[in-house]
């Protein structure tokens, strides 16, 4: 910080210089900040100048192949990402919302099977609902907590499992599905239905999305039912490699429906008792009586009302 009590001049404060400065905090990267930012290389180097000159602190020093923050540095990093949140805030509070006529771009972080399943309909259906609203859909990351919490992300859809007790969040089922048997149309060996014991003789696909065990595998290993696993996916993936083989998977039944006609599936019961899998649309409390934010997650529902059926009633919580 500066050295002199001198008040500071804050015209001499661009609120760019804020953005900047939580970017390279949160990347410790100038290149890094560059890109998530959008600008060139040298465009950050001279902000990252503009900074040190404004706050007479290093800002970012190097230490062997990495940038590490100074203490100065590390003291402003809450309170900048606070004045960013509350400027936005201010910025966007509105008391209505039209989707027809506003301009709105929200991010929204989604599994692979949640985007299949109710954000590819909602986005078939903006162009003439709400043809100003743009959405950008990330991969779900575990750190999604703290990307809503910089305000990086809108929206988080993501499985129950992945939502902590505890989270100063705002969080309600968006739907629940169950699980299905997919096989090639023309496997062999799988008639109308299949026993347990064939189940586990058969060659099996486990899907992981997201690096980690999908719902149904941990079941399956709850269970105690073996699986000759040959193969360890994703959810997008895996369609492609079902077809034409004597390999088996447990998909979402919602997912399977969606992608089967395209890839050659054909789903069945599978032969046990699985749980239904729940999404849960998580965002944060500044968000929650924002009409945008409340239309994008009104929408959510209508398409995974209309869309995942026969679904049991699941309480939103949080």
């Amino acid at each position: 910080m500066p050295t002199t009590n001198a008040p500071l001049d804050l015209n001499r404060v661009d609120l760019n210089l804020l953005v900047a400065f939580d970017a390279l905090m949160a990347e410790r990267s100038v290149t890094a900040a560059a890109a998530r930012l959008s600008v060139g290389q040298s465009a950050m180097s001279s902000t990252l100048a503009r900074l040190r000159k404004l706050l007479n602190d290093p800002i970012l020093v190097r230490q062997g192949r990495t940038m590490v923050a100074t203490p100065v540095a590390e003291s402003l990093v809450q309170p900048v990402q606070k004045t960013l949140t509350d400027i936005k805030s201010l910025l966007s509070q509105r008391d209505s919302f039209d989707p027809a006529t506003d301009h709105r771009t929200y991010s929204v972080m989604a599994t692979s099977y949640s985007a299949v399943a109710v954000l590819h309909p909602l986005l078939a259906q903006l162009p003439t609902e709400a043809p100003n609203v743009r959405l950008r859909i990330q991969p779900f990351a575990e750190e999604y907590a703290e990307q809503l919490a910089r305000d990086q992300i809108d929206l988080v859809i993501v499985p129950r499992e992945m939502v902590p007790s505890g989270l100063d969040l705002c969080c309600e089922a968006a739907y629940t599905d169950r699980y299905m048997l997919a096989v090639d149309q023309e496997h062999p060996d799988v008639g109308e239905s299949i026993s347990v014991e064939e189940f586990s003789e058969l060659p099996y696909l486990a899907i992981s999305p997201d690096r980690r065990p999908a719902l149904a595998e941990l079941q399956l290993d709850l269970l105690g039912i073996p699986r000759r696993v040959e193969v360890t996916t994703s959810f997008e993936i895996a369609p492609f490699l079902i077809r034409g083989t004597r390999l088996i998977t447990l998909v979402p039944r919602t997912f399977g429906r969606r992608i089967a006609p395209a890839t050659g599936l054909r789903l069945l019961e599978p032969p046990m008792e699985l749980p239904w899998a729940t999404e849960m649309m998580v965002w944060t409390k500044r968000m929650d009586d924002d009409p945008g934010h409340a239309w994008l997650r009104q929408r959510m529902h209508h398409f995974a009302d209309a869309y995942v059926q026969d679904a049991p009633s699941t309480p939103a919580t949080g």
